[in-house]
């Protein structure tokens, strides 16, 4: 007899630091003394956002004031299935004190100092440690020497996630370009992935991003530490879950040049369509930073941008 899921709402209680907090598991309990992220079982009928809430304030006394909706993963249990609505909650009123006899601590992903973790954790640490803003390059259409002047500005603003996008390139410019962002990139330790390039990539020792055409033909998940894809409907969405990657570009959301007559979805097809999705999902098309709120809110990781990633104020 197949078991019932529980569904549960967990939450990412984040600092402006980048640490999170993490409980132990009180005697008592299955998995006692393992590390997770606070939440608790959603009521029969109850939305996942007042379950949040509810748990947070019974376990924690604190009350929730701003918390975006992330990523649902499902795991199985010896004892249970269970449905984890992660949600990022950002900023909350009241100090976090224990009110179930658990252990807290304030951790980082770089700095993850705790064990043992509840096994369904590992792929959100994971998750968790990538950015929310994607620069994607375009030095194919402002030059090399400005495409690196660019990069160069927006890391010392804080970007750390960059994917190299230059099929116009020919290839020893290509190559030159990519080895000079992943050095810029790596001196601030930020991630950077090549599109479509796996002999490049594996060679700069960076990440790969698939197309949405090589994602489909894709027989497995490409041996790199960071594999993302392109997506642009619920087909392509399922195919990057099944191969196990580490995160996805939907869109177009709005109308983009890169992508001329192409149709936009529209913050609704797109917050339809990555509701209770596993994998961290980027927005992109006519993208701009003052929209990364906008997005998150609609159940978005962060926002993808290839011009809005070089202007001085993301516009």
């Amino acid at each position: 007899m197949a078991q019932s899921v529980v569904e549960v709402a967990a939450a990412v209680i984040e600092r402006p630091d980048g640490s999170f907090l993490l409980a132990q598991r009180p005697p008592g309990r299955v998995y006692e003394g393992y590390w997770e992220f606070p939440g608790g079982k959603v009521e029969p009928g109850e939305p996942v956002a007042h379950a949040l809430e509810r748990e947070l304030r019974e376990e924690l006394g604190i009350a929730v004031e701003s918390a975006y909706p992330w990523i649902t993963r499902v795991y199985a249990y010896p004892h249970a299935t269970v449905r984890l609505h992660f949600y990022r909650v950002v900023r909350w009123r009241g100090e976090p004190h224990p009110h179930e006899g658990q252990a807290l601590s304030w951790q980082r992903c770089d700095e993850l100092a705790l064990a043992p973790m509840l096994p369904a954790n590992a792929p959100v640490l994971k998750a968790l440690s990538l950015p929310t803003i994607l620069g994607i390059t375009c030095a194919w259409e402002s030059g090399v020497a400005t495409a690196l002047l660019h990069l160069r500005r927006a890391l010392e603003r804080g970007l750390r996630l960059v994917q190299i996008r230059e099929s116009h390139l020919d290839p020893a410019a290509r190559k030159a370009f990519a080895a000079q962002v992943m050095r810029e990139v790596r001196a601030v330790d930020g991630i950077v992935v090549v599109n479509s390039d796996v002999q490049l990539a594996t060679m700069l020792g960076a990440g790969l991003h698939l197309p949405s055409r090589e994602l489909l033909t894709a027989r497995s998940r490409p041996k790199v530490d960071w594999c993302g894809a392109s997506c642009h409907d619920a087909f392509e969405l399922e195919r990057a879950r099944e191969l196990g990657l580490d995160f996805v570009l939907l869109g177009p959301v709005q109308a983009t040049p890169s992508h001329p007559g192409v149709p936009e979805m529209g913050w609704n097809k797109f917050e339809e369509l990555i509701r209770d999705y596993p994998l961290p999902v980027f927005a992109l098309g006519g993208m701009r930073i003052a929209y990364l709120d906008q997005a998150r809110h609609r159940g978005a990781h962060g926002i993808a941008m290839v011009r809005g990633a070089w202007a001085h104020d993301g516009a």
